[in-house]
């Protein structure tokens, strides 16, 4: 729903603030006063086609800004569209602040608002939406046709995937099979074999200088005047003298922990060998390591994710006849329940155009236009299932040829069409269509009970929509719930139009204004009648 509209230097407008809600809303004024530009300003605000005519004289920008709800499953969102129309250059666009194409405005509002008259953003005039309207007036169950195709899509991509041409997939067999050839010969089981030999080959590529090394340490710890004959002297010095007991204790305790010491370092160093072919082994495997992951990933466990993805794909292309047959098999199943299911979309789809045919009738009838009639053509002919090519035609006079609604030259000939097919699937509970329905021109060429019936046919619309509805009728403006007036003014060899919104006396003196021409006893008391005060 569009909630708020500003406008700035659109035309006459100069500024104008619209805070809009709920039900039916008329906008009024004389000829001229700018209420077209209310309509235009939505209309590039829905990303519209814009004009640099349009800016008002002396300005450099027009800008709209329109703050709209939009319903994602059960929440409610609010998002601030704007459009920027520069007296030279291009248009600019924007949602929430930031800068967006106008394609992306146009996205955004093509299920919340909708144009009926001369404007080009009539959702109901695209194929996709007519259909739609359709399935939904007659409850048409898709279920089936939807799942059909579902499965006919996953099928076909599961060829497309499984090898694509014989050529192409001899080539990748090849391949794969080189790849899972040299990872078989290399037989990395382990993440973690780097490493391991990484340490094993930093002991043996300096293992004389490890056993040199432990070699000196004994030397020093049991050689001649080492640390061992240190503690001996120490612990021979203290002996007997009470006042060192229990550093004697100790020392005999260090005593016994360096004999330990020794004893390891001596097992240790003596097993240190050297091995060069050992080395020269592990080089070697360290280096096989080093290419596997240079081709196949950052570490061996990459390496050996993509050994196991080559092995299941190659059993997958060695596999591929079996596996196509399969598929053929499985997509012949899928594409005769596609077809069971569009024959009976496609029945049902021609069963019901007649009747929601004969029902829009029935609604423009009473909407000035008594001799229209309303066909519903579905595919191209009575064999093509599901019929997904609908399209509402329209004749408006006696003897005039159906054509497609895109085609209808007449504004308003069309924005009652509209009304009517928008009130019929409101009857039907289609209430999720587009909740801002903006009409502009659906009063053209008709007064008196036609009026009035058409406002009415507004009125019930503003039962589960937004509506905003330019009008010149008393009858129509009457049946709003809310009434919105543009006046224009003349300062300085300048136009200036204004919107306010009109209420109690000054709705009943608008009213007799558009009766009238002026507020006249008389004039008053119709208007008084119409709105029911």
């Amino acid at each position: 729903m569009l909630t708020e509209l500003h406008i700035e230097n659109l035309g006459v407008i100069e500024r104008a603030v619209l805070v809009l809600g709920g039900g039916l809303t008329a906008l009024t004024g004389e000829t001229g006063a700018g209420k077209t530009m209310l309509v235009e300003a939505i209309d590039l605000l829905v990303g519209g086609r814009s004009d640099a005519a349009v800016v008002r004289s002396g300005a450099d920008e027009a800008r709209i800004d329109g703050r709209v709800e939009v319903r994602r499953g059960d929440l409610t969102e609010e998002i601030v569209l704007s459009r920027v129309i520069p007296a030279t250059g291009r248009s600019r666009a924007y949602v929430n602040g930031r800068p967006a194409t106008v394609a992306t405005l146009a996205e955004l509002t093509s299920e919340v608002i909708d144009l009926h008259g001369q404007h080009a953003h009539q959702s109901l005039l695209s194929t996709a939406t007519q259909r739609a309207a359709l399935d939904e007036f007659g409850d048409i169950d898709l279920g089936p046709l939807q799942s059909a195709r579902a499965r006919l899509t996953e099928l076909d991509a599961e060829l497309a995937t499984l090898g694509g041409d014989e050529k192409a997939r001899a080539r990748e067999i090849d391949l794969l099979r080189f790849q899972v050839t040299e990872l078989d010969a290399a037989g990395v089981h382990d993440e973690e074999e780097d490493a391991r030999l990484a340490r094993e080959e930093s002991l043996l590529s300096d293992a004389l200088a490890h056993r040199e090394a432990g070699q000196a340490a004994l030397e020093q710890l049991r050689g001649d005047g080492g640390a061992g004959d240190t503690m001996a002297g120490a612990i021979a010095s203290l002996g007997g003298r009470d006042p060192y007991d229990d550093l004697t204790v100790r020392l005999r305790g260090l005593g016994a922990e360096l004999d330990e010491l020794v004893r390891d370092l001596r097992d240790r160093a003596e097993r240190i060998d050297e091995d060069p072919d050992r080395l020269a082994e592990i080089r070697t495997r360290r280096q096989l390591l080093s290419d596997l992951r240079r081709k196949y990933g950052d570490d061996l466990a990459e390496v050996m994710a993509f050994h196991a993805a080559a092995e299941q794909r190659l059993r997958e292309l060695e596999d591929y006849d079996r596996r196509a047959a399969q598929l053929d098999v499985e997509r012949g199943r899928a594409v005769e329940a596609e077809r069971v299911a569009a024959v009976t979309v496609g029945t049902s789809r021609r069963s019901v155009a007649p009747i929601l045919a004969a029902a829009v009738e029935a609604r423009l009838r009473s909407l000035a236009m008594p001799n229209a009639a309303i066909g519903i053509e579905i595919g191209n002919g009575p064999d093509d299932h599901p019929g997904d090519a609908v399209r509402f035609l329209l004749s408006a006079n006696p003897g005039s040829p159906m054509q497609p609604l895109s085609r209808v030259a007449s504004g308003g000939e069309l924005a009652r069409s509209m009304l009517a097919l928008r009130l019929v699937l409101s009857g039907a509970g289609d209430h999720a269509g587009a909740s801002t329905l903006v009409f502009d021109e659906v009063d053209a060429g008709i007064g008196g009970s036609a009026a009035a019936a058409v406002g009415e046919a507004l009125a019930d619309l503003g039962e589960h929509h937004q509506v905003l509805v330019v009008t010149h009728l008393p009858q129509v403006a009457a049946c709003a719930a809310r009434q919105l007036t543009v006046s224009k003014t003349v300062h300085d060899g300048a136009t200036y139009a204004s919107v306010e919104e009109v209420d109690g006396d000054r709705r009943i003196v608008e009213i007799a204004r558009m009766l009238a021409g002026s507020d006249t006893p008389a004039a008053v008391e119709h208007a008084r009648d119409l709105l029911g005060t």
